[in-house]
Formats: structure tokens, sequence, C-alpha cells
């Protein structure tokens, strides 16, 4: 009896010790709790929202790392406003923050270094040359957590909208978060706001979770997707809200002749339980920049509010690639201009170098169980000339149209597939009897069955 008991404190202890993070073995404090943990506070950091904390961020990362290799280490940053400039992760490492913690991206550009263009992209996205760092950064890494008590990593993207509607930037804006050649990443319980341009930009990456992320731009702020998967494998996004200046969700993978050269698909993708807004763009996107290739996308149970389209292809000439076995089912779609849109004539290329003979595949593109209310205008399918999507199916979709609907709801060119119980009556190009479209029976498996539920 004394034995059971004494197991039973033993473990009781075991488990409060896993709560905190710290101070017992790596076994019993349970995958992603960690063994070192530190405050911010303690490399010197200030959170009065003034003061500028690169340096202790950086210090802090740098003597964390070099723990972190037994049993991982932890930074926590605590309820405060917390100045930084860019600053890097490192392996087995968690950033923390805490309810009423904000990070805050440093608005003097000079705080920005310049660093490479991305290899599938051979310059810039917004200009040619090297580009900003990306805020949050890092490279090469394995077992990355950023998570806390839905804290705050605030981009401050203002002066950087108007600078890039100024024409004033030499070169391309940062990111808010971008990991490259990295795995075993999750992101959850954090709001990402104000992003210079693209929020969260996993490049390179496999076995990426992202779950219960709140990222919020004005909708018309210039490029600021939610969430860029990139030339990355085993990504799962799941119960996130977005409100965004572009595509809530854009897959990718390279940039024309870059992302052929570069040939690292994005595939395995699983997106679900998101809910979007955004008026000028995409709920998700897949492309345009997809010269790498797209492949096994699935898409289930989003909501999409006063947003251009659902799940938008966005391809062209030059861009080479593939888009193909792209599942989608269980839309709530409401206040759309478009339900469904494929782009064959998107334009924007690196150089002028682009090969006229590359041309994307796109095929095996699935939508079931849709239903939309508010609509523009049902359809909108551009494939290529000499080039057509192919093997395009619809089942079970619905879209009720808006009081001032345009009289032409499809428009269809170099697109074949079928249609099965779908308002109003497609195209003809879509017209062929069709039966309900697949989805796959069998589920991904990407990042643990469950989130980390350590604290700090």
């Amino acid at each position: 009896m004394a034995a059971r008991r004494a197991a039973l404190q033993a473990a009781a202890v075991a488990l409060a010790l896993c709560a905190a993070g710290i101070g017992a073995t790596p076994a019993a404090r349970g995958a992603g709790c960690r063994k070192h943990v530190r405050r911010v506070t303690e490399y010197g950091a200030v959170g009065d929202g003034r003061t500028l904390n690169t340096k202790a961020f950086v210090r802090a990362v740098a003597d964390l790392g070099r723990r972190a290799g037994d049993g991982g280490a932890a930074l926590v940053v605590p309820a405060g406003r917390w100045l930084t400039g860019p600053f890097n992760l490192t392996s087995h490492f968690t950033l923390f923050l805490h309810r009423g913690a904000e990070i805050l991206a440093s608005q003097d550009l000079d705080d920005w270094p310049l660093i490479a263009p991305l290899p599938s992209y051979g310059r810039g996205r917004d200009e040619p040359g090297p580009r900003y760092s990306n805020f949050i950064g890092g490279s090469n890494l394995t077992d990355v957590i950023i998570s806390g008590y839905n804290g705050t990593i605030n981009g401050q993207g203002q002066v950087w909208w108007d600078k890039f509607h100024a024409k004033q930037l030499d070169y391309t804006r940062g990111y808010l978060l971008e990991l490259l050649y990295s795995r075993d990443i999750i992101i959850s319980n954090v709001t990402f706001v104000d992003a210079p341009s693209w929020n969260l930009h996993p490049t390179y990456c496999t076995n990426v979770t992202i779950s219960g992320v709140t990222i919020l731009a004005p909708v018309h702020s210039p490029n600021t997707d939610g969430i860029d998967p990139d030339s990355s494998s085993h990504v799962k996004i799941e119960d996130c809200y977005i409100v965004s200046g572009d595509d809530c969700i854009a897959v990718k993978s390279g940039w024309d002749e870059y992302g052929i050269r570069f040939n690292m698909p994005s595939q395995h993708i699983v997106v679900r339980r998101l809910t979007c807004i955004s008026p000028t763009s995409a709920m998700i996107a897949l492309g345009s920049e997809m010269s790498g290739g797209i492949q096994d996308v699935r898409v289930e149970d989003n909501i999409a509010i006063n947003t251009e389209s659902a799940v938008r292809i966005k391809s062209g000439v030059g861009r080479g690639g593939f888009v193909r076995d792209v599942f989608v089912r269980r839309l709530s779609l409401h206040t759309m201009k478009w339900v469904f849109w494929m782009t064959g004539n998107y334009g924007q290329h690196p150089d002028n170098s682009s090969d006229p003979k590359a041309l994307p595949e796109v095929t095996g593109i699935n939508y079931r169980d849709v239903f939309a209310e508010n609509v523009t205008m049902a359809g909108r399918m551009e494939g290529i000339p000499n080039d057509p999507y192919t093997g395009i199916c619809m089942s079970n979709v619905t879209a009720q149209l808006a009081p001032k609907a345009k009289k032409l709801q499809w428009n269809c060119t170099d697109v074949q597939g079928v249609a099965y119980g779908v308002s109003p009556e497609p195209c003809p190009e879509l017209g062929a009897e069709g039966k309900p479209c697949t989805f796959p029976e069998e589920e991904l498996v990407i990042g643990p069955p469950e989130l980390p539920k350590c604290t700090y």
C-alpha cells in the first residue's frame, strides 16, 4: 500500500512538472514540454512598447539553443508590449506567449536586414534581387512550437503597405513568420496581426500543424495572405480564423523556371474548419506560384463570408508544374463573387526568361457538398488554349443568387468535367452527367495526435 501511495505521489509530481515544463525527464514531461524555461525579461527585455528588444530576443534564443539539446527549451513572453526587430528561432524550442503578450515588429526599416531570395523564386516576390528579412524566421530546424494563451505577434505593417503603394521600396517585404527546410512544426493559439506581406510561410518544410490560429489584416492591405504552405509536405491547417487583404490560404511551390528547376511540390495538405473573410481574394488559392507542383490537397468543413471566391486555381503559361488530386467538400459560403474560379491566364513572371512552352497540368479537381448564398456568379472557369483543365467534378452544389446576380452564371473556356446535382445548371463544358465526386477515405497522419498541453 505504501509503495502504491509513493507511486501515485511520484506520478502527481511528474504531471505537475510537465504542466510547468521544467524539472522532469523528457519522457515525464511529454511531447513538446521543455526542460529549460526562461522569460525574455531574464535577458534584459522591457515590455513598454518603446524599448527595442532585438538584442534580448537574439540573446535569449542563442542561450536556449545551447540548452535545447538537453530536453528542449522554452522562451516565455509575459504580458506586455515587446518591441523588437527580426529574430530567428532554434530547434527543440517553444516560443510561448502569455495572455496579454504582444510582440511588436519594429517599424524602422533599418532594423530589417536583407537576405537572399528563395531559390524556388529566383528573386524577391515584390522586387528583383534580395529581400527584407522575415520578422520571425529559422532554417533547418526540428521540433519548433509557437504557442501560448493567444498572445499576439504584430507586424505593424502600415508603414510597409504605405511604402509599397507609393513604390518606395527597393526590396521585397519580409513575411511575419517564415521557416525554411524545417520539420515537426506546431503553431497554435496565437494571433498574428498586420503582417508587412504574407503572414505564415512554411517553405520546404514537412510535418507542419497550424491549429487554432487567428490572423487579422485590413481587407484592403496588399498581399497579406494568411497561410502560404510553399513546397511543403504534410501540412495540416485547422480551426483557424483569417481576415485578409489577399488569399486566406495560398498553396504554392515556386515561381516559373525557378520552381520547375527546384522541383519540390506542395503535397498532402489538409485545410479544415477554416473561417475566412477576404472580399478581394480567395478562401483557398492553389498558386499562382505552383511551378514545382501541387497535389493531394484536402479541403473540408470550411466557411467563407464576404469572400471573392472559394477554392481557386491560379496558373498560366510559363508556370509549368501541376495541380492535381484536389478534394473539396462541405463548404458553407456567404456572399461570393464567384463560387468556382479557375484562372489560366495569371501573369506576373519573375523575369523575361519564362518558357512559353511550360504549360501547367491541371486535373482531378473535385468539389462536393457546397452551399453558397448571395452569389454574383456561380463559375468562371478559364483553362489554357491547347492545355485544357480536365477531370473537374462537381456534385451536390447549390448557389443561391444575389439580387443583382449576373445574367450569365457560368463562363467556361478550355475546361472539361462532369456535374451531378449542380444548381444553377453548369456550362456545357461541365455538363456531362457524373456521379458524386470522390474524397479520400484514409486520413492523412500529420503532426501529433493532439497538441502539447504544456504551460509555462
